[in-house]
């Protein structure tokens, strides 16, 4: 990066931590109690500093999201490579959902809990639970994976 577009990013950076240092110095100069008695200083208070992340949160996701489409785009092997992922997490998903129930959800006493209902909520969100534990197992596999080659290669 050129010396230019630094100087541009770390003023921004700077003004963005300054924004976020006024709204600190606010909160503690009120200080917790008062903030949480009073209703109209906590919108007054807390609403910009939670809009303030919010918007900053959305920009800064907006912003890798375009750069990464971007870096994508330039190089074609890392393209390819990112759809075969894409891919292969589409098809775990879609066993996860095969094999997820759609069976009501209960307690331990049998009942059927609140909005627990058989249908395709449930079944989502076994799938969901099923498909995490895909994830977890893949990772664990290629951890201990790891862990045995480099106690072999030593």
């Amino acid at each position: 990066m050129d010396d230019k577009k630094s100087k541009i990013l770390t003023y921004v950076t700077g003004l963005l931590g300054l924004i976020g240092f006024y709204f600190f110095i606010r909160i503690v100069m009120e200080g917790d109690d008062a903030i949480t008695e009073d209703v109209d200083l906590q919108a007054s208070i807390l609403s910009p500093f939670i809009y303030f992340s919010v918007y900053l949160l959305i920009a800064t996701a907006v912003i890798s999201a375009f750069f990464s489409v971007l870096n994508l785009t330039k190089q074609p092997d890392v393209l390819k490579r990112t759809l075969i992922g894409i891919a292969v997490m589409g098809v775990l998903l879609a066993l996860a959902y095969f094999f997820a129930s759609d069976e009501a959800v209960t307690d331990a006493m049998g009942k059927v809990i609140k909005d627990g209902e058989a249908g395709s909520i449930s079944k989502w969100v076994s799938a969901l639970i099923n498909f995490s534990f895909i994830l977890g197992a893949i990772g664990l596999a290629f951890f201990l994976f790891d862990f045995v080659k480099s106690l072999v290669k030593n």
